[in-house]
């Protein structure tokens, strides 16, 4: 494994260490292709900024870093600037036109709710088996996939249901077309084998099973030992293994 484009910064607030680190421990690891995609700031109509995100006061602080270490360490690693981003129909175009004029050089989707963050909003990993719930996530991440924007899906597998399994197959396969069709990366999320959290699921990556989509492998960094996670990566083959799926050897950007 030469390259992970997912991985964030303490400005997102739930992350620890420096951003130099992350790169010395990535160089340490091999890792010769290195994206920071930290939760792309915004600030909602009533104005409210997720905690999670980076705040907008300090979007430019994130930029230049990047771009510092990008030229201190351009003998050693490739570093590309990029977000995570959710698609909510109503702001969607909007962050990605902020991205763009930030100067990003690719944009992967998480998504990690329904609803929308100053109204109602539901997390993907809290267990439920509403249908509805299950039906809008996927259609966010179908639209997102034909959006042409993004380069690849993070944890495309991390809405936790319990409900009806053949509803799920159903709804995940609309997924999996869609990225087969848009010719977009599906994430296999190291964050979520190393804190053993409910994805990667096998029940998704079966309903890939037969399909022409590729994969990608993503740290989800969130500290410096999650920037040199190679010990997930026996856990990720298995599942590529298990299931046919093709592994990536290079991830080409998708400039928003």
């Amino acid at each position: 494994m030469n390259y992970n484009f997912h991985s964030h910064t303490v400005l997102c607030n739930h992350a620890t260490g420096t951003e130099r680190e992350y790169i010395e421990a990535a160089i340490a690891a091999g890792i010769r292709e290195w994206g920071f995609s930290d939760h792309i700031p915004f600030i909602f109509p009533n104005g409210k900024e997720n905690s999670y995100r980076v705040p907008m006061t300090q979007v430019q602080e994130y930029i230049d870093t990047v771009n510092a270490l990008k030229e201190e360490y351009k003998d050693k690693i490739n570093i590309y600037l990029g977000f995570e981003i959710e698609y909510y129909p109503d702001y969607f175009d909007e962050m990605v036109e902020n991205a763009r004029n930030w100067g990003a050089e690719y944009l992967i989707l998480g998504q990690h709710s329904v609803g929308s963050e100053p109204e109602f909003f539901f997390w993907s990993t809290e267990a439920t088996d509403n249908e509805e719930y299950l039906k809008e996530y996927v259609s966010r991440v179908v639209l997102a996939i034909k959006s042409g924007v993004i380069t690849y899906v993070a944890h495309p597998d991390m809405f936790n249901f319990v409900g009806d399994e053949n509803v799920y197959n159903e709804e995940m396969l609309k997924i999996i077309k869609a990225a087969e069709e848009c010719k977009v990366p599906l994430e296999i999320n190291f964050l979520g084998i190393r804190d053993n959290r409910t994805y990667p699921t096998e029940k998704f990556w079966k309903v890939a099973q037969g399909h022409n989509i590729s994969v990608v492998f993503g740290f989800d960094a969130h500290d410096v030992a999650g920037a040199c996670d190679l010990v997930s990566l026996s856990r990720a083959m298995e599942i590529c293994e298990k299931y046919g799926l093709k592994i990536l050897d290079k991830v080409e950007l998708i400039k928003p």
